[in-house]
């Protein structure tokens, strides 16, 4: 009889539940959108309340039709960043969640680029200065809300990424945790040592108290209340949704590189032990912990892949479903003259520009929905050779990227970024690598899996995207990119393209 791993899976714009076996199949999936809260330009918020139930909810389904009695673990995978405050008696949050996309602390963090802090804080943390780590967003909450920053300063109060909220939820608050790869995210984590920083903790003027504990990506987090799913299941990892994926891929060794298609996009280097400082305005960052060892990894970011696909769907209206955005393509090609610029909250990787705001161009009276779509679909593409382009210059040698996320079931987009890329695509057979990473980890800790190569061998291929554009036309339709991208960054912007 099958034994099960629960894996939840809480992303930007849905949550949910999937359900994998002791071979790393899928066998059930459940999902639940939640509200986007934009109260002012470049805010984004979320309800974590909402969040919580939504998960629930989702757990909850995809249980329905199994044993509880045969799920060992369960393992949890998370949205990046995304920032929330509770109160440790009642568990409710005393401001809505702010989004890693979120920009509010754009100001803030040009300040401290001018004191000089961000020689300090890359060294320390891998990252640059910007709104998207959640060390600026924890500050604005204690400074704008009513006696926050009292409250935590007395220990009244919990800070933590969404992992550590749903753990506090699902364990009603007897377990207060991170992992690694989550606390790397921060700006707060010093990477060499593994700790947080007291240093770090004054620039941003954090008190320590609202912290998480920082464990193994692999390791035991406590035990979910029996009442949430008529069963006592312990919770046995905890991970980043882009660190999941590089785990889903069985991206173990040095120089394997996966690109995950979400809300976002988002290309992770394994690096090894070695921590690499990157040359070209990409993150470095913790890759997973297990064991106490420590495996890092060259990340770049981009903040929209997939969101422009679903605000072309239901902000323009110019498609139904996003699957019709493949047979547009199909009808368009590739030599599109229109580019879009997804730059809805800034440019991130290698850009990162705040301030940049997004922008259509080349429209001529004959353009109509198909072109547009197709330079939605092309955006993300042009994202990955941005940010490909950035890691090449960082010393590595890239032949073939392995591929996942909503986005890769559409084929037109996966041969077109082998085109444009000019490396082979790797698509697997099992495309929710997110959900399956964190799966795979709480297997490991009980015993599911006996190793990181005993998972590598469950890796199979659903199919291999080669390059078949000549190389000239790869390069001009990129051209166009770069111009367009010239065209929309802020002034005083300290890009590097």
């Amino acid at each position: 009889m099958s034994q099960y791993i629960l894996s939840i899976d809480q992303g930007t714009t849905s949550s949910r539940a999937l359900l994998f076996d002791e071979r790393g199949q899928h066998v059930a999936t459940a999902q639940q959108e939640f509200k986007q809260y934009f109260p002012e330009d470049g805010w984004v918020e979320h309800d974590a309340n909402e969040i919580w139930l939504t998960t629930l909810n989702v757990c909850r389904e995809v249980l329905q039709d199994y044993d509880t009695s045969l799920v060992k673990a369960i393992g949890i995978t998370n949205q990046r960043e995304t920032t929330v405050i509770w109160d440790r008696k009642t568990g409710e949050p005393i401001h809505p969640a702010i989004v890693w996309q979120d920009r509010r602390t754009a100001a803030f963090c040009e300040e401290l680029k001018v004191q000089g802090f961000e020689e300090t804080i890359n060294k320390k943390t891998g990252l640059l200065i910007d709104p998207y780590f959640s060390a600026s967003k924890i500050r604005w909450i204690l400074n704008e809300v009513e006696g926050a920053r009292e409250r935590a300063e007395a220990g009244e109060l919990a800070f933590g990424t969404v992992d550590s909220y749903l753990l506090w939820r699902l364990t009603e608050g007897k377990s207060h945790f991170t992992d690694a790869t989550n606390a790397s995210r921060t700006s707060l984590f010093n990477i060499e040592t593994q700790q947080w920083d007291e240093e770090l903790l004054k620039i941003f003027d954090i008190p320590s108290a609202l912290l998480p504990e920082v464990k193994d990506s692999s390791d035991d987090f406590g035990e979910c209340a029996a009442h949430w799913f008529e069963a006592v299941l312990p919770i046995c990892s905890m991970i980043g949704d882009q660190q999941s994926a590089l785990v889903g891929q069985a991206c173990f060794a040095p120089g394997m590189v996966k690109s995950t298609y979400g809300t976002g996009c988002f290309m992770v280097l394994n690096t090894g032990a070695q921590l690499i400082r990157s040359q070209s305005r990409l993150l470095s960052t913790v890759a997973y912990r297990v064991n106490g060892q420590v495996t890092y990894a060259l990340e770049g970011s981009i903040f929209v892949a997939g969101a422009a696909i679903q605000w072309l769907r239901d902000g323009l209206q110019l498609i139904g479903h996003a699957r019709e955005s493949e047979q547009l393509a199909e009808q368009v090609g590739y030599e599109n003259p229109v580019y879009l610029v997804p730059a809805f909250t800034g440019l991130g990787a290698p850009y990162w520009d705040p301030n940049a705001r997004g922008a259509l161009f080349g429209l001529t009276r004959d353009t109509g929905i198909a072109e547009i779509v197709t330079a939605g679909l092309q955006a993300v593409c042009y994202q990955t050779r941005d940010l490909l382009s950035a890691m090449e210059r960082d010393g590595a040698e890239v032949s073939a990227l392995y591929v996942d996320g909503g986005m890769v079931v559409n084929d037109w987009v996966t041969q077109f970024l082998a085109d444009v890329l000019n490396v082979n695509v790797e698509r697997p057979a099992i495309v929710e690598t997110t959900a399956l990473g964190a799966a795979y980890l709480a297997g490991l800790r009980v015993g599911m899996f006996a190793s990181l190569e005993e998972i590598r061998k469950l890796w199979a291929l659903d199919n291999r995207f080669v390059p078949a554009l000549d190389r000239h036309t790869a390069d001009q339709l990129y051209s166009g990119w770069l111009e367009a991208v010239e065209r929309v960054k802020s002034q005083g912007s300290s890009a590097t393209g």
